[in-house]
């Protein structure tokens, strides 16, 4: 894989907080190297308001962002993926689209912040610490040598990004 911008499709079933926060996140942080997209199985219509505020008042992009399907991204004219990440474990589970090109894919589940119950205060410390372990992830996926690793090797490492917990990937190095 030598060319850039590498294409990154981040999915979850409802694509409203999730995929959504991981499609900024990548988007502002690959400095062009990467082009973030998010996608749903079955996706709500809108985007949750927390994710949007929360994106905003930490200086994300929020311009475009919008729940779609990801039928979307499996048609011919669609923009080719290199990754498909999985961000919640529903859509892991399901049979996704052929996706043309053949991308790598992996899962990267996390709970998902809008399904917390409760007090505004723990539904926002939900997105969060759903933030805080996208943002992790993808910056240890943007550090990955991606022009020097070979494909297996490269799935290996985009997999393992996945199964690190949340709360441990602050300061690990890829």
């Amino acid at each position: 894989m030598t060319r850039t911008p590498f294409n990154v499709l981040f999915l979850c079933t409802g694509n409203s907080a999730r995929s959504i926060l991981a499609e900024s996140i990548l988007n502002h942080l690959g400095q062009g190297r990467f082009r973030g997209y998010s996608a749903g199985s079955y996706p709500v219509g809108t985007v949750h308001p927390h994710a949007l505020e929360l994106l905003r008042s930490l200086g994300f992009p929020t311009e475009g962002l919008r729940s779609k399907s990801w039928n979307e991204f499996a048609t011919p004219d669609a923009p080719v993926m290199d990754f498909v990440f999985t961000v919640c474990d529903q859509a892991a589970g399901e049979v996704c689209p052929i996706w043309p090109g053949h991308p790598i894919t992996a899962h990267w589940g996390l709970p998902d912040p809008v399904a917390v119950q409760g007090p505004e205060v723990e539904k926002w410390q939900a997105f969060r610490d759903t933030f805080r372990a996208l943002e992790n992830r993808v910056r240890l996926f943007i550090a990955l040598p991606i022009a020097s690793l070979d494909r297996l090797s490269l799935k290996q490492r985009v997999d393992a990004i996945g199964r690190i917990r949340p709360d441990e990937t602050e300061g690990r190095a890829s």
